[in-house]
């Protein structure tokens, strides 16, 4: 393959086995190189309201809004369109590129919700300098295009894990069902955003194996999380707890296989790589999640602008989804 295809499989699986602390650091700097010739040194930022928390009946291993779960948590229906635009507004001041709406539940089908959601993109379009993301499960085509014409920019779905372990965290849909979410996403024209959930017992082949589905699918953007495993969930006592270089590794070879995509650092940052979160723009990341997450805290955002000053990167500006 040629360099902006990404390297292949095989040599991505060489790269992800590599153990020691030498080689894996030379792994890092391949990959921020390719990062600052394909992406330069800005950052793109998102930030996310749970819009709607708790009582879903899917059963992701690692999610504690399942009703599969006995995790302590905020348990609420929709929030009103006004108080989903002054999430963007504040979200707009935490110098996030892009915002997103994420709501508990298979789908979003409900008229009113769809309503609901629908008003809060088309005012955050007309109000804000501010991208409109949505993240409401395996929904509809029609209900796709409405989110399309009211403005949204992007569609967020993750893969989650490789099609051969997914059944180990998720039976009640299937890998295919995600896959055919984000096509018809792309279908209607929405840009998509897509990744995956490090550290739930997978293997490193299984690691590369979700990317190449992302990278067959050409999603523009992979959000990259790993694992804070919640008190209750029932990946709790199954996961696999990553350290920080695993962490890095993860996102550099990520980089390379995909060398012009947006590699963003989600979920579980604070947790996993600790000390060495600035490590991941050198790792081949330009994008990351700021606030706080769907069920848990995120860091201080003066942190977060220190920590992108201090690497020697920049914030980019305008609307930044997919």
């Amino acid at each position: 393959m040629s360099e902006v295809e990404g390297i292949d499989f095989n040599e991505a699986l060489e790269l992800m086995e590599l153990e020691r602390p030498e080689d894996i650091y030379e792994l890092i700097f391949r990959a921020g190189k390719i990062r600052a010739k394909y992406c330069g040194n800005k950052v793109w930022t998102c930030a996310i309201i749970n819009a709607k928390s708790g009582n879903c009946g899917e059963n992701c291993a690692f999610c504690p809004q399942s009703v599969h779960s006995s995790s302590k948590i905020d348990v609420y229906p929709l929030k009103s369109s006004e108080e989903l635009f002054n999430g963007a507004l504040e979200a707009e001041k935490g110098c996030a590129n892009s915002f997103g709406i994420v709501t508990s539940g298979r789908s979003v089908s409900d008229e009113a919700e769809v309503e609901a959601i629908c008003s809060a993109i088309r005012d955050i379009n007309s109000k804000t300098g501010i991208g409109a993301c949505i993240s409401l499960g395996t929904v509809s085509r029609e209900n796709l295009e409405r989110f399309k014409a009211a403005g949204a920019a992007a569609y967020h779905h993750n893969l989650e894990a490789a099609a051969s372990y997914y059944p180990e965290i998720c039976t009640s849909r299937t890998f295919e069902d995600n896959v055919n979410t984000l096509k018809d996403a792309m279908a209607v024209g929405l840009k998509v955003c897509s990744g995956g959930l490090f550290g739930l017992g997978e293997s490193n082949r299984q690691r590369i194996e979700l990317f190449e589905s992302l990278r067959e699918l050409e999603v523009p953007s992979i959000p990259v999380n790993f694992l804070n495993p919640i008190p209750g969930t029932p990946i709790e006592s199954k996961s696999k707890e990553l350290t920080p270089l695993e962490c890095l590794k993860i996102i550099a070879v990520a980089r390379l296989m995909m060398p012009a995509a947006r590699i963003r650092v989600c979920g579980g940052r604070e947790k996993n790589l600790r000390d060495m979160q600035s490590m991941i723009f050198i790792a081949g990341a330009d994008a990351m999640m700021v606030g706080s997450y769907l069920t848990t805290g995120g860091r201080k955002l003066t942190d977060d602008v220190q920590m992108v000053i201090d690497a020697g990167m920049e914030f980019a500006s305008g609307v930044g989804c997919g």
